[in-house]
């Protein structure tokens, strides 16, 4: 069953139903579910849909003959074509009433091969292909020469396309469609080891219990996600072994470049020209504190990918107890007293989300457009006058650019009813966010409720929002 991307499939409906040539570029990391996406958009369409490999220039230009014929004129499936533009002929000479749809998947593996490949494309598109009834979608999983090849000025094919598409992973929203029947925790905590990805969300089995999904998926030697972190590693890097001792580092929680440089002992230029790669990737994401993003002191590196975070948080400590077939076992005594620690940034992760949503909606007062999350100092001072200072951070910070106004939160994914010190702590700390906005409203996110003393609190300027409704 296809589940969600409704946005991206009206789009591309939209273009299709286009009179004439059109273009689209779609791209996002591995397993986001692009080539499902493309599928449900192709049926009952005429295409031909080819994926690149990396096999040459020579053998590419074989297989995607073979598929172009074998869809246009069967008879003739085996034929050898001395050039890509012998084939962009036939491809032209049979465009009629109805629409063509031509799919190139996997783009960089054959145009890496192939230099003069995108430059022949935007050949076609100009003069052989404008105003004849077809659509041609590129598609790539390597984010960095979609962006700097195919869309940047650079890019023979610049300007040629009407519309692009960045797949993004699930929402928490949306990947909950995947186990509608789990209750708001299980759904949450679903989304936080899959990451969104669409790949592992269809892995899930709604009839099965969340403990028994993740059991199967990562505690098994033979699970999917057993060794799938390793597994992307090997086909995106060639250094695989700094990439993965940078990743354990920010998953344990070391997120600037001099510290992740001091734990893998590399220069911090070399650190950084991974970290990049790993951007590019989609892997991790740079972050900067909301409020003062030109501070560039104030930067971190975090795990974008949440799967990741849970894998290299539980499975290499695991590795030999999985191996013995034990990995049900270490589930029940070490992991699963840990999710709602490991939910934690996760949580906060949705909880921005859901305040840019309604944000945007005006739910707040006030026009959101821009959520993250502040970290700094703050200066205390104790009963015997003393002034100390201490680090501080807010969950979320909200900003409402059209009249400098915010709203800030705290979120607790815990079972324990989240209490008053929480709301005053967070009071407290909204004389942190720059003078440039006013604080305006308060949200206080928690999965186990609230304290008596919050729930009458009654103040029109905080909201107290539980998982439950995050999800309605």
């Amino acid at each position: 069953m296809f589940i969600g991307r409704d946005r991206e499939l009206k789009s591309l409906e939209e273009l299709y139903h286009k009179k004439a040539f059109g273009m689209t570029v779609i791209y996002g990391r591995r397993r986001i579910g692009k080539s499902t996406l493309i599928s449900e958009f192709l049926k009952d369409k005429k295409a031909v849909c080819y994926t690149a490999t990396k096999v040459g220039a020579e053998r590419n230009l074989e297989l995607f003959s073979h598929q172009v014929l074998s869809v246009l004129d069967p008879a003739y499936a085996k034929v050898k074509f001395p050039s890509i533009e012998s084939v962009f002929d036939v491809i032209t000479g049979k465009l009629g009433k109805e629409k063509l749809v031509i799919v190139i998947d996997e783009l960089p593996y054959w145009a890496e091969s192939d230099e003069p490949l995108l430059s022949i494309i935007q050949k076609y598109v100009d003069t052989e292909w404008a105003g004849k009834n077809m659509m041609l979608i590129l598609c790539g999983s390597s984010l960095s020469f979609m962006e700097s090849k195919i869309l940047s000025e650079k890019s023979p094919l610049f300007g040629r396309r009407d519309s692009q598409i960045k797949l993004e992973p699930f929402s928490y929203r949306d990947a909950a469609l995947f186990v509608p029947g789990y209750s708001a925790e299980d759904k949450a905590i679903c989304y936080g080891v899959t990451g969104g990805v669409a790949k592992y969300l269809a892995m899930f089995d709604p009839e099965k219990s969340l403990d028994d999904n993740i059991k199967r998926l990562f505690f098994n030697s033979d699970g999917y996600l057993f060794d799938e972190p390793r597994n992307l590693l090997a086909q995106e890097f060639s250094d695989t072994a700094l990439v993965n001792n940078i990743i354990e580092q920010i998953a344990s929680g070391e997120n600037t470049l001099n510290t992740i440089a001091g734990k893998v002992r590399e220069k911090e230029p070399t650190v950084l020209y991974s970290l990049e790669k790993l951007i590019e990737t989609g892997l991790v994401e740079r972050r900067k504190c909301i409020t003062d993003e030109k501070n560039k002191k104030k930067t971190q590196y975090i795990l974008k990918d949440t799967m990741f975070k849970f894998w290299y948080s539980f499975i290499p400590k695991a590795y030999s107890v999985i191996g013995m077939g034990q990995g049900d076992t270490y589930y029940d005594k070490v992991v699963k007293g840990a999710l709602h620690q490991f939910m934690g940034s996760v949580f906060e992760q949705m909880c921005r989300y859901y305040t840019l949503e309604q944000g945007l909606q005006g739910k707040f007062g006030n026009f959101i457009t821009e959520v993250g999350n502040y970290w700094g100092q703050e200066q205390l001072e104790g009963e015997d006058g003393q002034k100390r200072q201490q680090t501080a951070d807010i969950d979320v910070v909200a900003l409402s650019g059209s009249d400098k106004t915010a709203i800030i939160g705290e979120c607790k994914f815990r079972n324990d009813k989240l209490d008053r010190s929480v709301y005053d702590t967070l009071l407290r700390r909204a004389r942190l966010i720059s003078s440039g906005y006013r604080v305006t409203g308060y949200l206080l996110f928690s999965l186990g409720g609230f304290s008596e003393g919050l729930e009458s609190l009654g103040r029109g300027d905080t909201k107290l929002i539980t998982l439950e409704e995050m999800y309605k």
